[in-house]
């Protein structure tokens, strides 16, 4: 019998993320608060946004947020995409030469 550690992340009371890795349990709390963060910032600007699109748009500029700081710096869009498209080349391409 083996012993498995599991490390779950839950937010409002719903099961999110499960993995074996505590550091990564970690990263994804810290990217939830970050992202209720986002959220009570939104709506306390008086934006109205359905409740599921700003769950969605807070968690996407959680997960996005050292792109998002460098277009708060004045990065332009096509620049940043562009980088972030030769960034997953080349993971890819390291994968493909692990395998």
């Amino acid at each position: 019998m083996a012993v498995i550690t599991r490390y779950v992340v839950e937010h409002k009371g719903v099961e999110k993320f499960v993995t074996a890795d505590k550091k990564e349990a970690d990263q994804y709390d810290k990217m939830l608060d970050v992202a209720d963060n986002l959220s009570e910032y939104i709506e306390g600007k008086g934006i109205k946004i359905e409740q599921s699109v700003l769950e969605e748009l807070s968690i996407m500029l959680s997960k996005n947020k050292d792109s998002l700081s460098k277009l708060l710096k004045g990065i332009t869009a096509d620049v940043l995409l562009t980088e972030e498209k030769a960034d997953v080349v080349d993971i890819e391409a390291k994968k493909a030469k692990k395998a």
